[in-house]
């Protein structure tokens, strides 16, 4: 076995030398030019993304935030940390910070700690818990303070496979760069409301909570909002982070304003999954179903139906119902989103015009109901759950397609009008009927 190893190595050898020279020789021939394969330091024989990067990572700044502890108190009211993350400056002159919602949240102080060790109180300008993003503003004149500022990037323009850095200060140390690639784009099913995330295998963890995710030329193309654990909270290679197309109009929403005003269509939505697919006869399973349409809405004006697939959106392709939520989710009140569907095995396009809406987490129409990540129809068997989405917090619960709703918090469920139980924040107690049996189950 050592001879074969040995006998690898020698094979292998020659071909990584020269697949070194090349990337060398190409670097060294095109130093002023676009075409280098890779960012080639000359000076140090090196191959770094450095030159790049450096000039975004003293935008990346540490926020701390301070409240009322809960633990015992010396008598004294001085707010004291109570969470820590990351967060990135996107207009020096002003000072203005965009980090993570749950960074800030409880919270009565705030600071910001710059690279350089300068340290600044913050303002909370506005914070949005659908998209978990919140912005800072720097009390001091920003213009005087010398402040960097980072780029911020398209992220309509990812593909899976680009490089991405994620820069944060997690579990305690200092500025920490981390790289990988976009693992994924558009995903969803986490259980806030509106989602469309990056999913990348950068090494996130906690603290890196509201810093950015960068591409390799240093620009922001995302901010770091969460990760995916297989136990213990630890980074497993799989993160998410809100893509700048969506930061921007929260920020702006949120600078203008100090709120995100949204709007609505009247169109519940389901996933497409692989068990929906087959029972549409499609060879796909990416879309949104739509699972009823409110009578009076602009869903019914546009002609959607239920059972209709939306395939694309403001022509973006439609991954799943998150796709959709996060494109009406930015779209401001009184816009009209161009929609492209299937219905019957044949295309059809609408106007869907979004109209002014309050924030709900459940969804009732006259046939279907979504809430916290269940489709519900009503059936001759009761209220049946007709779709879980993947992630969700009804996933977690280990809810089922199938299962009927017989009670939710002690109370009978008999309508879909009983779902809106479950607006209310805080755990919630379901008994559902599972092949012959009740089974307790309680919804985060």
């Amino acid at each position: 076995m050592r001879r074969k190893i040995h006998r690898a190595r020698r094979a292998f050898a020659p071909a990584l030398a020269a697949a070194v020279s090349i990337l060398a020789a190409g670097a060294a021939t095109a130093q002023s030019g676009p075409l280098s394969p890779m960012p080639y330091d000359a000076e140090r024989g090196v191959f770094s993304f450095a030159g790049g990067l450096e000039r975004a990572l003293p935008a990346v700044v540490q926020v701390t935030t301070l409240g009322r502890s809960g633990g015992p108190t010396s008598g004294d009211n001085e707010p004291r940390p109570i969470s820590a993350g990351s967060g990135a400056i996107i207009d020096a002159r002003e000072g203005v910070v965009v980090t993570n919602n749950h960074v800030v949240e409880g919270g009565r102080k705030f600071t910001v700690d710059l690279t350089d060790g300068r340290i600044f109180d913050a303002v909370l300008v506005g914070a949005d818990k659908a998209t978990d993003l919140a912005v800072l503003r720097i009390e001091a004149e920003g213009a005087a303070l010398g402040l960097a500022q980072i780029e911020v990037a398209n992220s309509d323009a990812l593909r899976t496979g680009d490089l991405s850095f994620a820069v944060g200060y997690p579990l305690g140390l200092d500025q920490t760069l981390t790289m990988g690639v976009i693992s994924g784009l558009g995903r969803s099913g986490m259980g806030d409301r509106i989602e469309d995330y990056i999913q990348t295998d950068a090494a996130v963890n906690s603290g890196n909570s509201g810093g950015p995710l960068l591409d390799s030329r240093g620009r922001l193309i995302g901010v770091n909002t969460s990760i995916l654990s297989g136990g213990g909270g630890g980074n497993d290679g799989i993160a998410f982070a809100v893509p700048s197309r969506i930061m921007m109009y929260v920020v702006d929403q949120l600078r203008t304003t100090g709120e995100v005003r949204r709007g609505q269509t009247g169109a519940i939505l389901g996933s497409l999954n692989p068990e929906r697919s087959r029972d549409f006869g499609l060879g796909f399973v990416r879309g949104a179903v739509v699972e009823d349409v409110a009578p009076g809405s602009s869903a019914e004006a546009a002609g959607l139906r239920r059972g209709d697939i939306i395939t694309r959106i403001q022509n973006r392709l439609v991954s799943n119902a998150g796709t959709v939520a996060a494109t009406i989710g930015i779209a401001a009140p009184g816009s009209t989103l161009e929609v492209v569907y299937l219905r019957d095995g044949r295309e059809g396009r609408a106007a869907l015009r979004v109209d002014p809406d309050s924030e709900r987490a459940v969804a009732v129409g006259a046939e279907a109901a979504v809430a916290r990540g269940i489709t519900v129809r009503l059936t001759a068997d009761g209220l049946q759950v007709a779709a879980v989405e993947g992630g969700s917090p009804a996933a977690a619960a280990g809810l089922l397609a199938g299962d009927v709703l017989e009670r939710i918090d002690g109370a009978p469920a008999t309508v879909l009008a009983d779902l809106n139980a479950l607006e209310a924040d805080g755990e919630h107690r379901l008994s559902v009927r599972r092949n012959g049996e009740v089974v307790e189950v309680v919804l985060p």
